[in-house]
């Protein structure tokens, strides 16, 4: 299989691929509206895109891409047929060779740049694909971009033996290991954002602020984006706020993100369906991602009113979550 799947590196992904939209002033604001991104060097008749909107020009929306290869549809043809059906994307990295302006026109070739060996994680077996974009701005290159994913084939929740012995009367049959409750993904803690963990360990939803210009600002960062202070010192959130926008996640379904806590919130047949994900704005005018408890998940909605709370989700781990309803 991997002798296979190597014969593809090398070979086209898309070849000649172009933007469906150049380069313009309301998907940069729509972007930095959601990243919550204010420089002034994306506003302006001197505007340029911010550079982490490279691959945003390339995509194919719901439409979908008319630019692939042949080779690259053999190559996941080929990763389906032998079981590997399921994708998760796991990084990418940006190289930025020129700013895109408001009029660049987008053009693109794609290579598959690598297949890995056959490798084992907690997702399932498979293996991962990197593709190489390299974009260009009116014929210019303008930077490239680095995807990388999965292909897999999910693990087993419970592991049975191939061949189990028959039992005998002398020889009860075991009773099967019950399967390990699924764990969220632990959260990257590193130095700029320490702090807000720590906080919420001590049932604290800590936002940052500027020593500079006194900005809020969430997720944290090391610096400020509107006058580029080091300085800064913290708020506590009063716990108040309400949905700014919100997505119901149906596929793939974690156990993991059952969510924790009374039955009426999350009824235990329905743990690992579809559930809310949404974009809080807190009263401090700051926004974060959460799930929101309390209702159904058909029965979130943009600006319904949440509080504040915190739940453990395991014996090592605690987060926010939003109740629906703004009752403390």
């Amino acid at each position: 299989m991997y002798a296979a799947l190597k014969r593809y590196e090398g070979r086209a992904a898309a070849t000649a691929g172009t933007g469906k939209d150049a380069v313009n002033e309301p998907m940069i604001r729509h972007w930095c509206e959601a990243m919550g991104d204010a420089h002034p060097a994306y506003r302006g008749p001197a505007a340029v895109a911010p550079p982490t909107m490279l691959q945003a020009w390339t995509m194919g929306g719901l439409s979908g891409h008319t630019d692939r290869s042949a080779a690259y549809d053999e190559l996941f043809g080929l990763l389906d047929g032998a079981g590997f059906r399921s994708v998760v994307a796991t990084d990418c990295e940006q190289e930025y060779l020129r700013p895109l302006r408001p009029g660049d026109r987008i053009t693109f070739d794609a290579v598959i740049e690598s297949v890995s060996a056959r490798k084992t994680t907690k997702l399932g077996t498979g293996y991962f694909v990197t593709t190489r974009m390299d974009v260009r701005a009116d014929g210019e290159p303008a930077g490239t971009h680095r995807f990388r994913i999965l292909k897999y084939a999910p693990a087993a929740r419970t592991q049975q033996p191939a061949n189990p012995e028959p039992a005998t009367k002398s020889e009860p049959t075991p009773t099967p290991e019950p399967a390990a409750v699924p764990r969220r993904p632990r959260p990257v803690v590193n130095r700029d954002n320490a702090g807000f963990w720590a906080g919420v360990a001590e049932h604290k939803l800590l936002i940052q602020r500027c020593g500079g210009c006194g900005r809020l600002r969430f997720p944290w960062l090391p610096g400020c984006q509107a006058c580029g202070s080091p300085e800064w010192d913290t708020v506590e959130a009063g716990g108040a706020g309400s949905v700014y926008s919100y997505v119901v996640m149906h596929h793939p379904p974690f156990p993991a993100f059952a969510t924790p806590g009374p039955v009426e919130d999350a009824p235990a047949p329905h743990a690992a369906s579809p559930y809310a994900v949404a974009l809080i704005e807190l009263a401090e005018g700051v926004r974060i991602l959460g799930n929101v408890v309390g209702v159904a998940r058909d029965e979130v909605r943009i600006g319904m009113p949440v509080r504040l709370e915190f739940r453990r989700v395991d014996p090592e781990l605690e987060l926010p979550f939003f109740r629906a309803g703004g009752a403390g």
